[in-house]
């Protein structure tokens, strides 16, 4: 999972990139790159850390040119290397490009430039897709490129890569510099647009638009290509389109609240979240003193929750603002540091209190084992947990980081027979309690799937949850990013 930003303009634009980078971090923390074109050259830096450590206000001003590209990195596999941060250029047309999501056939993309004497600098994943979409384009003709060509490359490229992608690129058109954003013909990442005066952005996620001073107009379609110019209307291409898929768990976990998806906030999805995981809650019997979030994504949910119940909402854990998301940390030593400097709790709101925690996910396991050990330091009198998502049964091979079925902590409490696809309501109810009482909670509680059709759409990506994947991925390339995940190469599974 990453973020990247895409802008055209009158004016310089490396300054806003960078302000609208910082909106979107915590899409990703290892690296961050803005690269700019001014007609003539595409000058640009990337660098490891956050956007406000890579960029300064020098940098910034060496980064002339009215169109650009930025991103910031979330880290998969081992430590990160400079040689995989975004934005990628390939000299030949000259282009920019970032990406956010996966290719499933990187291998197999690799092997096929490799052919065609096309070598690879790096293990990001944006590189075959740039490359591919250069090597095509330059099959049309060598320069003078219009939109005509590029329309046509993109659908070769898209005829040659699998996978879940959102993407800018940069480029000279029709004599012009352009920005051009593309979205997979199922559109699991997201990708929004925007303009200012006569000035356009696209970005993973609408926060950035408002940060940079952007008004929101709307998702960019899946399976079509839009071409920004400064002071004119998008010219919209469709690419190839497919039944849509946007991914769920970008609203359950990674956006922002008050980001806008589908022309509707994170916000509001995660409020009726915590309203249905409240009514399966009370369903069971049970019953608590107060509400409290792990924050900060869980908040919203947990608001809603208490209001449904009719109980107190409350701030038992204070988050250090200046620590990094836990779950996009590299390794799971990193993971469990970052907990520790992360959250310290309040032990009035649990001493002595019967106590229901709200939390967005439960992906590996191992840091609601640690967060635990905290709470029960606090001496509760009980403690429930209640999860506004539903049990992560599945991989996800599409752009977030649990590609392989064994990192799943769910999947050590099913019953024998389950877990080919989502569970029925009896079976999540065995799980549960499996797991509570391996936790040494009074209670563990899930949304069910069937709990995702009121805030997300019916066409959706909910593969994680109930293994409906969207894109199939065939046995060989499954084994290969297994490979890639438990061997701990530096080929990421999500960028």
């Amino acid at each position: 999972m990453c973020g990247f930003i895409g802008m055209i303009d009158d004016a310089p634009v490396a300054a806003r990139i960078s302000t609208g980078l910082q909106a979107i971090q915590h899409r990703g923390q290892d690296s961050g790159g803005i690269f700019t074109f001014d007609g003539q050259r595409f000058p640009g830096h990337r660098g490891l850390g956050l956007i406000r450590d890579v960029f300064d206000e020098p940098l910034i001003r060496g980064l002339p040119g009215n169109a650009g590209v930025g991103h910031v990195r979330y880290p998969t596999i081992g430590k990160g290397v400079l040689a995989d941060a975004q934005p990628f250029f390939e000299r030949r047309p000259g282009v920019l490009m970032a990406h956010n999501g996966n290719l499933t056939n990187y291998d197999r993309l690799r092997e096929h430039l490799r052919e065609r004497s096309v070598h690879l600098l790096s293990n990001c994943d944006v590189e075959p897709l740039l490359c591919t979409f250069a090597d095509e384009l330059m099959a049309r003709r060598r320069r003078h490129h219009t939109a005509a060509d590029v329309v046509q490359a993109l659908r070769s490229t898209f005829a040659a890569v699998e996978g879940a992608f959102s993407a800018v690129m940069v480029l000279e058109v029709d004599g012009e510099p352009t920005l051009v954003a593309f979205r997979d013909p199922r559109g699991i990442r997201p990708a929004v647009y925007g303009r200012r005066g006569a000035g356009w952005m696209v970005a993973s996620e609408s926060v950035a638009l408002d940060t940079a001073g952007y008004e929101l107009i709307g998702d960019l379609e899946a399976g079509r290509a839009m071409f920004l110019r400064p002071g004119r209307e998008p010219e919209v291409f469709d690419v190839e389109i497919r039944q849509k898929a946007p991914c769920v768990f970008e609203s359950i976990y990674f956006s922002r609240p008050d980001s806008v998806e589908g022309g509707e906030t994170v916000y509001e999805r995660r409020l009726e979240l915590g309203r249905r995981l409240a009514r399966r809650w009370k369903a069971k019997g049970l019953d608590a003193d107060r509400v409290i979030p792990v924050p900060d994504t869980s908040r919203p949910a947990a608001i809603a929750f208490a209001e449904e119940m009719g109980l107190p909402c409350r701030e038992g854990f204070i988050k250090n603002r200046y620590s990094g998301r836990t779950f996009i940390m590299g390794t799971q030593e990193g993971r469990t540091a970052a907990l520790r400097l992360k959250l310290n709790l309040i032990k009035a709101e649990f001493k002595g209190q019967n106590v229901v925690i709200i939390d967005d996910s439960i992906v590996r396991g191992t840091t609601v084992k640690r967060l635990l050990e905290l709470v029960w330091a606090q001496e509760p009198a009980a403690v429930h947990f209640a999860i506004h998502a539903p049990p992560v049964l599945h991989p996800c091979f599409y752009g977030i980081d649990m590609s392989t079925h064994d990192e799943l902590a769910a999947r050590r409490y099913l019953s024998e027979g389950d877990g080919d696809g989502a569970l029925d309501i009896d079976a999540q109810e065995e799980l549960e309690a499996r797991w509570a009482a391996d936790l040494g909670v009074t209670s563990l509680t899930f949304l069910g799937v069937e709990d995702l059709e009121g805030p997300f759409p019916t066409e959706r990506c909910s593969a994680c949850f109930d293994g409906i994947y969207p894109l199939p991925i065939p046995d060989a390339q499954r084994e290969t990013i297994v490979q890639d995940r438990t061997n701990g190469r530096l080929r990421p599974v999500s960028v």
